[in-house]
C-alpha cells in the first residue's frame, strides 16, 4: 500500500489525482498541499465526501508529519522546480505532472534523485492516447519528413507552447534525423511576427488558448499531394488519471529520473 500525497492538491488536476488515489485500492491518500484552500476538507475540494483531512501550506513539514512513499505535484512552471527539489531531498519519490521544467533542469534533478538514492517521474503528458500520438508520429515521420504541431488548451494553462508539443517535435526531430531525411525548405518571407509559430528543433508549433478547450494536439503532416493529420484530444481531465496511477505504482522501481510515460507501458 503505497502512501501519496498531492502538491497542488485543489487545482483541476490535482483534485482529481486526489479522487484517482483516494479511490484505487492499492494507493492511500497521505494528504493534500496547495497555496489556496489552506485547513479546507481534502475530499470536499475533490469531490469525493469528508475526510477530515484539511489542505496543509508547506511541502517540506507536510513530508516530514505524514511520511508518504510518492509525492505527485499539479502546481505551476514557477513552482515545481523548488518543489521537486523539496521532495528530492526529503528522500521520498516523486511524480511530476506540471510542466514548464527546462532540460536543463531535468538533468539536475535526475542528478539529485541518483544521489539521494530517490525516484522522480515527468510526464510531458499522462494521457494514454497522448502518448501513442507522439509514438505514432515518430514513425511517420520518417516518411513524411514536413510537419508541423498544432495544440489547443484552456485559457488559464500557464506555458506555451505545451509540454506534450515540445516532447512531440523533439521526437519527430530526432526520428527525421535517425532517417537521414529532411523537410523541404519554408519559403514563407513575408509574414508577421509570429505568424509561422515558434520552432522547436525546426518544427514549427502554433498554440491556441481558449475557454471551453481542455488539452488537444493536431499534428499535421504534408506531402506530394497528399497529407496526414493525428490528433489526440483530452476532453475531460479525468482521462490523465490512468496515467498518473501507473506512474505513482511504477515510479519507485526506476531509480533517477524517468522522462515520459511511454517508458512505463
Amino acid at each position: 500500500m503505497l502512501k501519496v500525497l498531492v502538491n497542488g492538491a485543489d487545482g483541476r488536476m490535482g483534485s482529481q489525482a486526489v479522487k484517482a488515489v483516494y479511490e484505487d485500492k492499492d494507493l492511500e491518500l497521505a494528504g493534500g498541499v496547495s497555496i489556496t484552500h489552506i485547513g479546507e476538507d481534502l475530499g470536499e475540494i475533490a469531490g469525493i465526501g469528508t475526510l477530515h483531512m484539511p489542505v496543509r501550506d508547506n511541502l517540506g513539514k507536510t513530508i516530514d508529519d505524514v511520511k508518504p512513499d510518492v509525492v505527485v505535484d499539479f502546481t505551476s512552471p514557477r513552482a515545481i522546480f523548488d518543489n521537486a527539489k523539496t521532495v528530492i531531498e526529503h528522500g521520498v519519490n516523486m511524480v511530476v505532472g506540471t510542466t514548464g521544467l527546462t532540460a536543463e533542469q531535468r538533468d539536475e534533478l535526475g542528478k539529485m534523485a541518483l544521489a539521494e538514492g530517490t525516484c522522480i517521474f515527468i510526464a510531458p503528458n499522462f494521457g494514454l492516447g497522448a502518448v501513442l500520438m507522439m509514438k505514432i508520429s515518430t514513425e511517420v515521420a520518417k516518411y513524411l519528413p514536413d510537419v508541423e504541431i498544432i495544440e489547443m488548451h484552456h485559457n488559464n494553462k500557464l506555458d506555451a507552447p505545451s509540454g506534450t508539443s515540445i516532447m512531440t517535435a523533439n521526437m519527430i526531430a530526432a526520428a527525421r534525423k535517425e532517417a537521414g531525411i529532411e523537410p523541404a525548405p519554408d519559403k514563407t518571407h513575408e509574414s508577421l511576427e509570429g505568424a509561422r509559430g515558434t520552432k522547436v528543433d525546426g518544427i514549427p508549433i502554433h498554440s491556441v488558448r481558449l475557454p471551453g478547450y481542455v488539452a488537444h494536439q493536431q499534428v499535421l503532416f504534408g506531402g506530394y499531394g497528399e497529407y496526414l493529420t493525428i490528433r489526440h484530444d483530452s476532453i475531460d481531465r479525468k482521462s490523465f488519471m490512468p496515467g498518473v496511477i501507473l506512474a505513482v505504482k511504477k515510479v519507485g522501481s526506476h531509480p533517477g529520473l524517468t522522462f515520459g510515460l511511454e517508458n512505463f507501458l
